[in-house]
C-alpha cells in the first residue's frame, strides 16, 4: 500500500513545485481527470488543463491535510488550495476573466485509482463558486 501512496504524493509534490512534466508522469498516458473545471483524458488534456491552474495561479499551492491511507480504491485526500490569481482564468462559458490579483484559499478532496504505479483515474471535489466568489464573481440575477 505505500507504494500506491508514494505516487498520490508524488502528484502533490510535482503539483506543489509546478513541474508539468512531473505531474504527468504519475499519470497512465491513458489516464482521466475529472473536476469542476471539467474532464480531461490523456496526458495531452491533463496537461492543458494544469497548465491553466499554473497560469491563472503561479504561485498555487496545495496543502494535504488527510490522507484515508486504510484505503488504497479509491485513495482519498483531503486538502486546501492557495494562490493569487495573476493570470486569466477559463470560466465555465469558456470566457477568459483577467486577473485580479486577489488571494483564494478553498478546500476540496481527491480520489484516485492506481493501476501498476500511475494513476488511471483522478476526480477532484471542490466548490467552484468558493473559488470564483473570492475573485468576485457573483451569481447573475434571475429575471423573472
Amino acid at each position: 500500500m505505500s507504494d500506491l501512496w508514494a505516487v498520490k504524493r508524488q502528484l502533490a509534490d510535482a503539483l506543489n513545485e509546478h513541474n508539468l512534466e512531473a505531474v504527468l508522469e504519475v499519470f497512465s498516458p491513458d489516464a482521466v481527470l475529472v473536476s469542476p473545471f471539467g474532464v480531461a483524458e490523456g496526458h495531452e488534456q491533463i496537461g492543458w488543463m494544469y497548465e491553466q491552474v499554473f497560469r491563472s495561479f503561479p504561485d498555487f499551492q496545495l496543502i494535504v491535510w488527510y490522507e484515508a491511507t486504510a484505503c488504497d480504491a479509491p485513495m482519498m485526500v483531503e486538502w486546501t488550495a492557495t494562490g493569487t490569481h495573476l493570470g486569466p482564468i477559463l470560466l465555465p462559458d469558456g470566457r477568459e476573466m483577467e486577473a485580479t490579483n486577489r488571494p483564494v484559499t478553498f478546500r476540496g478532496t481527491c480520489a484516485s485509482f492506481v493501476e501498476d504505479g500511475k494513476i488511471k483515474t483522478h476526480r477532484e471535489y471542490f466548490d467552484q463558486l468558493e473559488l470564483y466568489t473570492q475573485l468576485g464573481l457573483c451569481l447573475a440575477e434571475v429575471a423573472s
